[in-house]
């Protein structure tokens, strides 16, 4: 049951990544939990075979980002893809105005999603539709900002560190070397902040960078995105989508956000005929056979148990 984290790489959709890897490794079953626009690179999640039935679980797991906001330019798509759709001097920003303006987002609990997205109105994605050059006005959606911090802010993002890496508590910061992000040609010399975001699924931050120069006064863009974690699986985990083959991948067990229960082999035999698990569980669980295989998902609410999704022994 594969789930093999790749970094994405720059200007390929989530769509022709999992082209590539169904391609690479000679399978038709495979998917990803969890889209990276375009110009966006770091984790994406890809399973293989029965490993694609966790996708509901995967995808709804926090993500933590790098994010390089540019003020003074807006554009149609809100990131570098463009064109430019209003300017306006942000050289008075600094880095004290720009750290100002995120703590107000921890509060937020919704917010509009761009015109290009995969969302879709009246049976149609909205991207379609924008491009077309219609009017395109979604209406807010459920979103969540966890953490907002920013790391650096220069008056053109070529001045901005070129590494980064993760610190000991778990963050990732400038540094001196390490990874070293792709980002797309900038639009314009730009003053640029770098903002490390950890947000709930569902939260674009393409509209971060809109709402973000739009608090400042000043039209803003996403002009790089680095995801840096989807869920427990973080980019030190990744690897090259052209190194497919040779992926060790990650097992469920520790992909899931749940705590784990070992099952005798009687025990995991019986849940995945569809019985109950012995003993009491509390919350979500991942129960694992002897041999640490992922034998389903359950859930415990008071003295009631849901199977949500069970694995075959067989299944891969």
């Amino acid at each position: 049951m594969p789930i093999l984290p790749v970094d994405k790489p720059l200007g390929l959709s989530s769509h022709a990544a999992v082209v590539d890897a169904r391609r690479r490794l000679g399978r038709r079953r495979v998917g990803h939990a969890g889209t990276l626009d375009p110009l966006a690179t770091g984790v994406l999640v890809l399973l293989v075979g029965g490993a694609t039935k966790l996708s509901p679980f995967l995808t709804s797991s926090d993500k933590g980002y790098l994010a390089w906001v540019a003020f003074g330019a807006g554009t149609a798509t809100l990131d570098a893809e463009g064109p430019v759709t209003s300017e306006a001097d942000a050289s008075f920003l600094d880095a004290a105005l720009v750290a100002a303006a995120l703590p107000p987002f921890l509060e937020l609990r919704e917010q509009r999603p761009p015109a290009f997205s995969a969302i879709k109105r009246e049976g149609e994605r909205s991207y379609r539709r924008a491009r077309r050059g219609e009017e395109v006005t979604l209406p807010a959606r459920p979103a969540g900002y966890l953490e907002l911090e920013l790391l650096a802010f220069a008056a053109d993002r070529e001045a901005l560190p070129a590494h980064v890496a993760r610190d000991e508590g778990g963050g990732w910061r400038p540094a001196a070397s390490g990874y070293r992000p792709d980002l797309p040609p900038a639009l314009a010399p730009l003053p640029t902040g770098l903002v490390r975001a950890r947000v709930r699924a569902g939260t674009y931050l393409r509209a971060f960078a809109r709402d973000l120069g739009a608090a400042l006064g000043v039209p803003a863009h996403l002009s790089g995105l680095v995801r840096t974690d989807a869920g427990r699986i973080g980019l030190e985990r990744t690897t090259p989508l052209s190194a497919l083959e040779r992926a060790a991948g990650v097992a469920p067990a520790d992909a899931l956000p749940y705590p784990t229960i070992r099952l005798e082999a009687d025990a995991a035999r019986r849940v995945r005929l569809g019985q109950r698990p012995p003993g009491r569980l509390e919350g979500r669980v991942a129960l694992l056979d002897p041999d640490g295989r992922l034998v389903a998902v359950a859930e415990a609410a008071g003295d009631r148990v849901s199977l949500l999704r069970v694995w075959a022994g067989d299944d891969d």
